[in-house]
């Protein structure tokens, strides 16, 4: 870039002296104007020579050529090296627009991660990701990326997940916890066991989509290819007649005013301002999209996105933590701290998510010698020896087996009921916790105007309706398996208009089915998911709802700008089209439309990467 800028700034100087002063004989001023329009002009030359020798006869290479070349046939100079001198002006614009656009995802592409720190026989390697094996350890310094997938097994730092997920605040980890490729250590030294190799990590496979995200093209960049392909023979035998037909045909009619004529033609029909400016909005999208750690597959979703009538959420770990907690702990005639420890002891040898939640929400140490002896009641509960004290836990129907006169609670949840030597001694709530971003999410979709909002779920009617209605979601179906989902999304799928578009949103790694059913499926919080990387057309690298409502956004903006850059180009080279063939314009009007207009739709395209208001 900074070398076409050298050539583009020595043949302005050439050319302003060609056309500014006048020297004794013209004959210096067209030799300067030649000069000026080799140093500027010779790699177009060179680049229609090659093309027309592989059958690419009719790009913009060959309109600048031929358009140029003309111009000097006809003996206007000044007019063949302004051509040139604009249109490589606007070549070089856009390769600053394109390589702005390609930095907005920069940092993301920066995440990969250069070598491991493998221990191997009590020694520290350093090797290439891609040779560490699954199980090994690898040792993580302050400053270095996290190479490849694996869970801590020694140490506590805090990671710079930015480059993944967009966010600022950094994440505090420490033993036992599961980390990702391409986040930063920022403060400790931590060992991992690596639990991916290289080419399966989230790294890897954020990469790859990244990088093909270019292939999938939207229905507007397809039109514009077709266009192109149509467009610019046909202007070309139009230019063709233009140059011969009058001459021979109109009284008076000279040649050289009539080439003149078509080479303006020409110039003007360069569709250089819809090639580029369509799909660097697209690629602007798609950039600015990921810096706010939405990763979209390809501008045919992006273009999709916009056109979104139905979204359908997934409850469990969408719109929910899809992690139970201890809401509420209910004692009767005990201290509520010695009801916790009595479940907590009775529950202390299962690996059921209730049982965990209730160690975690009791926090202590749990002494085993204490524990005589449990049992598990199948589809009642447990039954525990704990120290010289009976211990019943369970549901209704263990209350009313062993005829416990209980007081039967009315929450929402999972309910623990408690009997203690017999008698009633409380009960602990246990509940999946509502996400504090869903509520926006769910506002937001409505302030966009989307028709319709629904939740799946394949938990409890009760569970679902109180989610449901604390979201303020209207349409609720519960109680579903995985194929009642793929059915309930199917007849959505009916309600939506010709255009409109159904959106499933779900965690990616039981949903796949649905994600793949929807016009457009959308993972959430599925770093760590294979399925949801490979189901989904776009991930939410946040676990936050509300990054639909902005995704929904940027596709708006993108596609209004696709559409402002269709219309204004296609305008105005009509026009001067017309004109140029009336002979009303000259090739400077020519350049302007050409040029002109095309760094117009670039600047225009650029603003796709600005997504901080939307």
């Amino acid at each position: 870039m900074k070398k076409r800028g050298i050539k583009i700034l020595i043949s302005l100087i050439l050319f302003l002296i060609a056309f500014l002063v006048k020297f004794n004989t013209e004959y210096i001023n067209n030799i300067i104007f030649i000069l000026a329009y080799i140093i500027v002009g010779i790699d177009i030359l060179k680049k229609a020579f090659r093309n027309i020798k592989k059958g690419k006869v009719f790009d913009e290479n060959f309109l600048m050529s031929i358009a140029t070349l003309g111009a000097f046939g006809i003996g206007e100079f000044p007019e063949a090296v302004a051509v040139m001198l604009f249109y490589q002006i606007g070549e070089l614009f856009q390769s600053y627009a394109v390589d702005k656009s390609r930095k907005s995802i920069a940092s993301l592409m920066d995440i990969r991660p250069d070598f491991a720190n493998v221990e191997r026989n009590g020694i520290i390697q350093k090797v290439n990701p891609e040779e560490v094996k699954i199980g090994e350890i690898v040792v993580i310094k302050p400053g270095e990326k996290i190479p490849l997938d694996g869970d801590i097994i020694d140490g506590k730092t805090t990671l710079d997940t930015k480059a993944l997920t967009g966010e600022t605040i950094p994440k505090e980890v420490a033993k036992g916890d599961e980390v990702l490729s391409g986040c930063i250590n920022i403060d400790g030294v931590i060992k991992i066991k690596v639990k991916k190799e290289f080419g399966e990590s989230t790294v890897s496979k954020i990469l790859d989509l990244v990088e093909n995200a270019s292939s999938k093209k939207s229905k507007s960049e397809n039109f514009i290819t077709k266009f192109a392909q149509y467009y610019t023979p046909a202007v070309v035998i139009i230019a063709l007649f233009l140059a011969l037909l009058p001459p021979l045909i109109i009284k008076d009619a000279t040649f050289s005013e009539w080439i003149y004529r078509a080479l303006s033609f020409l110039v003007v029909s360069c569709p250089c301002a819809l090639v580029i400016s369509i799909p660097l909005s697209f690629f602007g999208g798609i950039g600015g999209a990921s810096k706010t750690g939405i990763l979209i597959k390809g501008s045919n979703y992006l273009e999709a996105i916009a056109n979104t009538e139905i979204v359908v959420f997934d409850k469990t770990g969408t719109l929910t933590e899809g992690v139970f907690e201890v809401q509420k702990v209910e004692a009767v005639n005990v201290a509520k701290e010695e009801l916790l420890k009595v479940v907590a002891y009775a529950e202390n040898y299962s690996n059921h998510p209730i049982s965990l939640s209730i160690k975690k929400a009791y926090n202590k140490e749990i002494d085993e010698k204490q524990i005589i002896k449990t049992q598990e009641i199948s589809g009642l509960g447990i039954s525990a020896q704990i120290g010289n004290q009976e211990i019943l836990v369970g549901n209704e129907k263990l209350m009313q087996k062993e005829q416990i006169n209980y007081k039967k609670c009315s929450d929402i949840g999972t309910i623990l009921y408690v009997a203690i030597d017999k008698k009633y001694a409380g009960y602990i709530l246990i509940a999946d916790t509502i996400k504090k971003d869903s509520k926006k999410a769910i506002l937001n979709l409505k302030r966009n105007n989307i028709k319709q909002i629904v939740m799946l779920t394949g938990d409890k009617k009760e569970v679902g309706e109180s989610v449901g209605k604390t979201l303020g979601i209207n349409k609720i179906y519960s109680e579903l398996l995985p194929d009642g989902k793929v059915k309930k999304v199917e007849n959505l799928l009916k309600e939506k208009s010709e255009k409109g578009k159904l959106a499933f949103v779900g965690d990616g790694i039981n949903d796949a089915p649905v994600l793949a059913l929807a016009d457009i499926g959308i993972a959430m919080g599925g770093l760590g998911s294979d399925a949801a990387i490979e189901a989904a057309d776009v991930v939410i690298m946040t676990d936050e709802p509300s990054k639909i409502e902005k995704a929904i956004s940027i596709s708006k903006k993108t596609m209004k700008i696709v559409k402002e850059n269709i219309v204004f180009a296609i305008f105005i080279k009509l026009m001067v089209l017309l004109l140029s063939a009336l002979g009303l314009s000259t090739m400077w009007e020519a350049v302007f439309a050409d040029v002109g207009v095309s760094i117009i739709a670039i600047i225009n395209a650029l603003r796709a990467l600005n997504v901080k208001n939307l």
